[in-house]
């Protein structure tokens, strides 16, 4: 098979927004600014985005294979061994420090541009699998997808000395260089091209994912990462797959637009409930937690630290809140009373308590992949 360039953005002939695309595109700019006001309801937005931004960085290592669970992401970050192999957590880990670094640098006006996804993608690899194959640098060999060589691959991407060309008119295009399109659509061309080009020899997929992410925070669109699209592209793997493979090899950009704008719509939508879910969750314990009488004051912090974190020990948590460990064990006591923290070990020694029902909720539809 020979490797395939393709032409620079936008597509042409011109894409074709009929009725159908118009009111797609409608509702999911509508689903967007729902999902972006209900972020401002948060006392503190920072709670939530923590877990946010990991359940993304889950959804799009599971759709290259990782066999990660939310609960096992927040194992490994408490420093305690998940039930999985160690380079799958490291993945997803490496993902929410890379979308991470992404948000600070365009929180600091730096913009999306070729230096920021190589500066990605050096941290993406930065340990684990893929760390041998040049974190942070473009691709200088042929690489293909499916197969075991280029002649019997599903697909070959442009040759290494084509690659530099093709990213640097993307770049141009993510500037609205050489015609501005609404920001949707930008952003669903701008994934396919990406995975087209496959400038990278590791970790195109994750990129192409969180690139969507960082252009809707760069626009304006969200102020927050909110957005978790990876669980629509997990849902729908083999139509995800074949529309990019469609694009290519038909130009079918309306079909690819169409399932990209219903996936923005349906993720919008169900990230917005998990909002108002979590919230709603979050003030019924409260108020649950103020009936202890004397006992609340501790109790309400503890609770207050479980939204940020999900998972504690004894220990972790006094160091955390500055009480001290007779004080915290006496409030853990009391929430796991109240059925709100479930001891999640087994254990005799060295226990973990988990906000049971909010990892719960969290954790819908983050099933690994079998």
């Amino acid at each position: 098979m020979r490797a395939f360039v393709p032409p620079p953005l936008p597509p042409n002939p011109p894409l074709d927004i009929g009725p159908d695309l118009h009111d797609l595109l409608e509702k999911a700019n509508r689903g967007l600014g729902r999902l972006d006001g209900i972020a401002r309801l948060f006392p503190d937005p920072a709670l939530f985005l923590y877990m946010y931004v990991r359940k993304e960085a889950l959804l799009s290592s599971q759709i290259e294979g990782t066999q990660s669970s939310f609960s096992d992401l927040l194992l490994y970050e408490n420093k305690e061994v998940p039930g999985v192999p160690i380079n799958d957590v490291q993945e997803v880990s490496n993902y929410v420090a890379a979308m991470n670094h992404g948000l600070d640098r365009l929180r600091g006006d730096f913009p999306l541009s070729l230096r920021l996804i190589r500066e990605i993608h050096m941290i993406l690899l930065s340990k684990g699998r893929g760390s041998h194959k040049a974190p942070g640098e473009f691709r200088t060999t042929q690489n293909w997808i499916g197969g075991s060589r280029p002649g019997h691959a599903s697909f070959v991407p442009p040759p290494p000395h084509k690659v530099m060309e093709c990213m640097g008119a993307l770049e141009k295009f993510l500037h609205d260089d050489p015609v501005k399109v609404p920001l949707l659509v930008k952003a669903a061309l701008v994934h396919v091209q990406f995975e087209t080009i496959h400038p990278f020899l590791d970790g195109n997929g994750r990129v192409g994912r969180l690139l969507i992410t960082l252009l809707f925070c760069a626009e304006g669109a969200l102020a927050q990462p909110m957005l978790y699209l990876s669980l629509h592209f997990k849902t729908h793997r083999d139509a995800y797959y074949n529309l990019l493979q469609r694009v290519r090899a038909e130009g079918a950009w309306e079909a690819w637009l169409h399932f990209f704008l219903s996936g923005i719509i349906d993720t919008a939508e169900q990230a917005t409930r998990t909002a108002e879910r979590i919230l709603e969750l979050f003030r019924d314990d409260r108020s649950r937690v103020e009936k202890l009488g004397r006992a609340a004051s501790s109790a309400l912090r503890l609770h207050l630290a479980f939204q940020e974190r999900v998972i504690f020990s004894i220990p972790r948590a006094a160091r955390r809140l500055d009480l001290s460990q007779p004080t915290v064990t006496a409030a853990m006591r009391h929430l796991a009373k109240l059925g709100i923290v479930r001891e999640m070990t087994g254990r005799r020694r060295s226990k973990l308590y988990a906000y049971h029902a909010y990892l719960k909720i969290l954790s819908e539809g983050a099933e690994p992949i079998r």
